[in-house]
């Protein structure tokens, strides 16, 4: 799966958001506005520490509950000035700490997080599958991983709109061509809820509970699995 994906680095990811981080809230900002809400009410239903991977201008942080202890990390400087502005200027005290750091290598010990969440994030990291195997590693056993991100489709107008946007990726500084199977690399994350997402289904909500794999007692064989993964729908 991973030699099919667009090739970038982070590099390229850094260039293409300090282009966008002074216009990011009023353009893709709004339009990932109702994919962004609906994970954070998810969240607000639960209690403890929460990690938000690739929080970018901090958009999100006004709107969780002041009970949990919010971490967030980026990799674009550019973004992460503008969300620990946004920190001090609202007085967030439930934000613990807003770090500069890359979601495929975390600074981070294992089982640290009751909740973990990357929205709109997958896409653009150079390596996805390293990443998502970094959101499980983090996650304590018992608590969710949270995705929020654009999935893509192989048939009709969109997916031909995709297609013909892929070649122009690392200008955009995301992947338009990103199918789901490239995220279910973790055998200790389960789906336990798909939801998609305003507007027009572009955006998907995938919740995923960590497990214990020593203790499971469910043994998944290869043909299992890929027919877990075909079974799954996004928009």
């Amino acid at each position: 799966m991973a030699d099919k994906l667009l090739k970038m680095d982070d590099e390229d990811v850094k260039r293409a958001y300090a282009r966008w981080a002074p216009v990011y809230d009023k353009t893709f900002g709004k339009v990932a506005d109702a994919g962004r809400m609906a994970a954070v009410e998810c969240i607000n239903q639960f209690d403890g520490s929460v990690l938000e991977v690739g929080v970018g201008t901090g958009m999100s942080l006004p709107h969780y509950k002041t009970s949990l202890e919010i971490t967030g990390i980026d990799l674009s400087v550019d973004m992460l000035d503008i969300a620990r502005k946004r920190v001090k200027d609202q007085k967030l005290c439930h934000v613990a700490a807003i770090e500069e750091m890359d979601a495929g290598d975390m600074a981070i010990e294992d089982n640290a997080f009751e909740t973990v969440v990357a929205m709109y994030v997958m896409t653009v990291v150079p390596d996805p599958m390293q990443v998502m195997k970094e959101l499980a590693r983090v996650c304590k056993v018992g608590g969710e991983v949270i995705v929020v991100n654009h999935f893509s489709q192989k048939h009709g107008l969109r997916g031909l709109a995709e297609k013909a946007m892929a070649r122009f990726g690392d200008k955009l500084g995301w992947r338009p061509e990103f199918p789901v199977e490239t995220i279910l690399v973790c055998d200790d994350l389960q789906v336990i809820e798909t939801v998609s997402l305003r507007p027009f289904g572009l955006f998907t909500m995938m919740r995923f509970k960590k497990v214990d794999l020593a203790k499971s007692n469910v043994i998944c064989d290869e043909d299992e699995v890929k027919n877990t993964k075909a079974g799954l729908r996004v928009a």
